[in-house]
């Protein structure tokens, strides 16, 4: 069979007038054989002194050697792009983490670890935008400048708009503008896009991140978490063919139903305090004392309580829980209980100890907002650099009236870092924020 192939040169062996190279492309490697016979004696001369990286194109006969390994017996052979740089050591690789994260090219042309990766990275997020669309959501895209950052508790960065002569701000997250359209009429609207907070760097936070922000008229949080279960265990099984994962050494199953647990029930079953003492204000203070913490003198009980859950309880969810019944003055954006108006509907997802997922039933009562904002602005004064600002337009918007609506966001970074059991969020963003290199 005549075939034609071109790749980058990954391995080479001379042997006297025969001699041995591997290609490597997207798809995978092949053999090629190289004899003075096949190709000439110029063409083989200048192909011993190819270096290994070079991209080289080839013709010949498909057949298989006695061992059985598929190869080309090459009849022509060109250098099509030369490698000014040698690549790296074939046993080893790049062993410096942060030279992958500077030099993915290299990372990915040597580490069939790293393709793979991103391949899944790829078929996940796929998935995901397909799972989407056939449960009846409209892809939208929204504003990445935003005249009033808006939608999370967050440091935007700030830049300027030369022609409008006003400061703006990267997003930090879409929703405001999600929303605005549900009040237009758009019942299920979804994007899948980047956001940019100007906050620390971690194994689990870049600046730079994607996330999914979907939204569903007359749906509630009960109704999105049902959802979001279903979107996490289809896209692991798209990705890496089952939703039963292993995360550092340790099984995570998506294909059982989610665990829900109140704010104060996770107190109870994860740090250590009775019942009574995750409903006391000085018995949470002194717990969050003990471990190292100093909480504000003006933090509510509520507030005392989402502390200690940040601070003790997190890290201990490996198992997919649901966390409801956020307090009222850390939720925002969100609808009080019917029940219990100190809490709202509202709940995290956690999985590995992180978090992955954040949703609730969304307040669209205009003068409740209105107030809510009013708070933020208030706190901001007092010196919190994230809360949020005064949206009027958005308050507008409600007042038009929006339904009763569901509202969840999916971090697809931590997603991925999970279905490919990757340690750092920079090991699966292709091009990771990294200092400036000197």
């Amino acid at each position: 069979v005549a075939v034609s192939v071109a790749g980058r040169m990954m391995l080479k062996r001379i042997m006297g007038k025969a001699s041995f190279a591997t290609l490597q492309d997207a798809s995978g490697r092949i053999q090629l054989r190289v004899s003075v016979d096949g190709v000439g004696a110029d063409t083989y001369e200048h192909f011993k002194h190819w270096d290994l990286g070079d991209i080289l194109g080839a013709e010949g006969t498909l057949m298989r050697t006695r061992t059985g390994e598929l190869t080309i017996t090459v009849t022509s052979l060109r250098l099509l792009t030369k490698s000014l740089r040698p690549l790296p050591d074939k046993f080893h690789g790049m062993t410096d983490q942060e030279q992958k994260y500077r030099q993915r090219y290299v990372d990915l042309m040597t580490d069939e670890e790293a393709r793979l990766r991103f391949a899944a990275r790829s078929k996940a997020v796929a998935s995901i935008r397909n799972f989407m669309v056939e449960h009846g959501f409209l892809e939208v895209e929204t504003p990445m400048l935003h005249p009033i950052p808006g939608g999370a508790n967050a440091k935007p960065f700030v830049t300027h708009h030369n022609a409008l002569d006003q400061e703006m701000f990267l997003r930090i997250a879409p929703e405001l503008y999600l929303k605005r359209l549900v009040v237009g009429g758009f019942e299920r609207v979804f994007e899948i896009n980047r956001n940019f907070r100007n906050e620390g760097i971690s194994v689990r936070h870049n600046p730079e991140f994607t996330m999914m922000e979907f939204y569903a008229a007359y749906w509630n949080h009960h109704d999105l978490m049902d959802f979001t279960e279903q979107v996490l265990r289809h896209a692991a099984r798209q990705a890496t063919g089952s939703a039963s994962l292993s995360y550092a050494g340790r099984p995570v199953d998506l294909d059982k139903p989610f665990a829900r647990l109140t704010v104060k029930d996770a107190l109870v079953a994860h740090a250590g305090l009775s019942a009574d003492e995750a409903g006391d204000a000085k018995a949470l203070h002194d717990k969050l004392k003990s471990l190292g913490e100093e909480p504000p003198a003006h933090w509510t009980l509520a507030e005392l309580q989402f502390g200690l859950f940040e601070a003790a309880v997190e890290e201990k969810l490996w198992d997919p829980t649901f966390i409801i019944d956020y307090p009222v003055e850390v939720s925002p954006l969100a609808r009080a209980s019917d029940s219990n108006p100190a809490v709202t509907e509202r709940f995290e997802l956690f999985i590995t100890g992180r978090e992955y997922a954040n949703g609730f039933s969304e307040l669209n009562d205009a003068e409740d907002q209105a107030a809510r904002f009013q708070a933020q602005v208030a706190n901001r004064s007092a010196g919190d650099d994230e809360a949020m600002y005064y949206d009027a337009d958005f308050i507008r918007a409600l007042e038009y009236g929006m339904p009763p609506t569901g509202g969840c966001g999916i971090g697809i970074d931590r997603l991925i870092m999970l279905l490919t059991d990757s340690p750092s969020i920079r090991d699966v963003i292709l091009f990771p924020s990294l200092r400036k290199e000197a």
